[in-house]
């Protein structure tokens, strides 16, 4: 356990310190919401219909863009090969990085949220919906795109087709994610069963992204 919170210490620290992952994800998610009114027009009404929608997708894109350093680093420094051949199993210590990443790169994005929701006309009860829907599916995001990122660093110019490995897996969760927060939002269906399935789809990333991953490594370093 003391090597796990070492491996998460160290990159979170990494994260923030070296790569800037959670001030390059927030910068991009703010320009995502900044530039939507540009593209829709001035208009308040649709802004807050779709406003849930916009901050989801920008959370999305904003969290995958950081995926290529999950491993990347440590494969280009040899420390991936001494994660591999250590005594603590691989599928733990893809949970440890994923969880390391999913600090530094997702919960700058659900602390910004409330401020990006006031320039779409949010209001209180959509912001929040927002944010517990973002806290419960972004999990899922960085957990099943840690199998992409695993399957790319191996492979040469792998960046390439991160999103391209990434984006259908995400998919299911960004759908669930705008269905509860419009839910929450207008108030007029049921908030419960599409957060309920959003849940269930971190924890179906908690099971399947780190075996996945620990195979895709091993074949990969083999």
């Amino acid at each position: 356990m003391s090597a796990l919170a070492a491996l998460i210490r160290r990159d979170v620290l990494v994260s923030l310190r070296v790569g800037g992952g959670a001030l390059i994800g927030v910068l991009f998610f703010l320009s995502v919401v900044v530039l939507m009114p540009f593209a829709v027009g001035p208009d308040l009404a649709l802004l807050k219909r779709i406003g849930p929608a916009i901050l989801w997708l920008g959370a999305m894109l904003a969290s995958l863009l950081t995926l290529d350093r999950l491993f990347a680093a440590d494969h280009d420094d040899g420390s991936l090969d001494l994660i591999v051949m250590s005594r603590t199993p691989l599928e733990l210590a893809c949970i440890a990085k994923a969880l390391a990443h999913w600090v530094a790169s997702s919960i700058p994005l659900i602390a910004a949220a409330p401020a990006l929701a006031l320039m779409l006309n949010l209001d209180a009860a959509a912001t929040i919906g927002v944010m517990l829907t973002l806290l419960a599916g972004t999990p899922a995001l960085t957990l099943m795109g840690m199998i992409g990122a695993a399957l790319a660093v191996t492979l040469r110019r792998g960046g390439l087709l991160l999103p391209v490995l990434v984006l259908p897996l995400s998919i299911p969760t960004l759908i669930f994610g705008v269905i509860a927060a419009n839910a929450a939002a207008s108030g007029q269906s049921p908030f419960g069963p599409p957060f309920s399935i959003l849940c269930a789809l971190s924890l179906f990333g908690l099971v399947v992204g780190p075996l996945a991953a620990a195979a895709s490594l091993r074949q990969g370093l083999d």
